[in-house]
């Protein structure tokens, strides 16, 4: 029970850091929320959680097949994985961050609901870097000796995908507001790093880690 909590838990909050670094969402996110209004950017932040619902369903799905067919290609995709999670995690924290540039945004007319859920999902599911992070994120946790029941794989699933929406809906909620708005601006170079230094170390877990 405590290790498919761990599961879970792990999971879910590495997926939370990399939803709050900087990256195509979050730029639609603020786009959105100010470009138009933060009904707009919530329902923006549901198109996103739609979209991680896809990565998170083809990842559990292909990773139980690789399990069951072949340790090898596992393996493989494990340190292909691991190289990613590495190299994204290096970029994080040696790119410099400029900050946000939220002011001067002209309002317009707001856009439909479905436009806006659209908007997010289509922005999510068509980056091409999230394939091999939420294939990197649950090769952490998997061993092809014992996986984790998949119910579990898809609990998880469940909570990042509620992670993306309350996060996206928060950025919508509050980016408006002067003092969140600047404190967002100030800090997201720490959060950027911060989140590249976890992806590095476990890029190291995930390299040295025994099948």
């Amino acid at each position: 029970m405590l290790e498919n909590l761990a599961i879970i838990g792990t999971i879910a909050f590495v997926h939370l850091l990399g939803a709050m670094s900087p990256g195509p969402d979050l730029a639609m996110s603020v786009r959105n929320s100010l470009t138009y209004s933060r009904r707009t950017g919530i329902f923006t932040a549901v198109g996103f959680g739609l979209g991680v619902a896809v990565h998170v369903g083809y990842c559990i799905a292909g990773i139980a097949v690789v399990i069951a067919r072949s340790i090898l290609v596992f393996g493989t995709i494990k340190y292909l994985g691991a190289a990613y999670l590495l190299y994204i995690g290096i970029r994080s924290v040696l790119t410099r961050q400029r900050p946000m540039e939220t002011d001067g945004v002209t309002k317009k007319e707001d856009i439909p609901p479905l436009t806006a859920v659209r908007m997010g999902f289509l922005t999510n599911i068509l980056n091409p870097k999230a394939t091999l992070f939420f294939l990197g994120l649950f090769t952490v946790v998997i061993s092809p000796a014992a996986p984790p029941p998949r119910s579990i794989l898809i609990i998880a699933g469940f909570v990042m995908v509620v992670d993306t929406m309350l996060w996206f809906s928060f950025v919508a909620v509050f980016l408006n507001e002067r003092h969140v708005r600047s404190f967002f601006g100030r800090f997201q170079g720490y959060f950027n790093k911060a989140f590249g230094v976890l992806l590095i170390l476990l890029s190291i877990r995930i390299a040295f880690l025994r099948d």
